[in-house]
């Protein structure tokens, strides 16, 4: 299996280029102001040290959400471009199937959106969705604590254990079901607040 894998929907940046097994990962936990300065060097610097050209890739996958607007589509357009370039498809990977990939059994995916509030999706041990994908406040976020192990990469405000988003991309890309691939675009569970102001200046 050979793949290009790269999230840049949060606070840092993460690459995977893989070549029949060996993965050459490239992680920058302070990349969210960096993401269209250092993707392109980033996969270029993965490709090469697995020896793996574009054309080799049997995928390409981003991370589709929720989590930075300007991040994600950073990311998927790269994917796409990636694609139409070699003809290969597209894997998309929500930020919520990053974190499950990370635990054993049942979780709670949790993604801070800002203003106290967060994205959450709850996942089975199959990592089938058993929660849906929801927009919470602090208050819901404590009650589903109470029935999930929650898994998070950024602090929060209940118990959580900090997930690997390199291990957890890389698990979510390789476990990945023949119908998922195709195309991909931006997850997103809400508006962004510059489009809200925009909404709410209108009305």
């Amino acid at each position: 299996m050979n793949y290009l894998a790269i999230d840049t929907s949060g606070g840092y940046l993460t690459v995977i280029a893989c070549k029949n097994g060996v993965r050459k990962t490239i992680f920058e936990s302070d990349g969210a102001l960096q993401h269209s300065v250092r993707l392109m060097d980033a996969a270029d610097e993965a490709l090469r040290a697995v020896s793996l050209t574009p054309a080799e890739c049997d995928f390409f996958c981003a991370v589709t959400g929720p989590g930075s607007f300007t991040g994600i589509r950073i990311g998927i357009s790269a994917v796409k471009g990636f694609c139409e370039g070699t003809g290969k498809p597209a894997l998309g990977r929500t930020s919520f199937q990053v974190l499950a990939y990370n635990a054993e059994g049942k979780a709670l995916a949790a993604v801070p959106a800002g203003r106290g509030n967060y994205y959450v999706c709850g996942f089975e041990k199959d990592k089938s969705v058993c929660f849906p994908p929801s927009y919470v406040d602090e208050a819901r976020l404590s009650e589903l604590a109470k029935e999930y192990p929650v898994y998070a990469y950024e602090p929060l405000p209940v118990p959580y254990t900090k997930a690997d988003p390199a291990a957890g991309l890389a698990s979510a890309a390789e476990n990945a079901k023949e119908e998922e691939f195709g195309e991909i675009g931006a997850f997103y569970l809400k508006k962004s607040q510059a489009e809200e102001e925009r909404l709410a200046k209108k009305g």
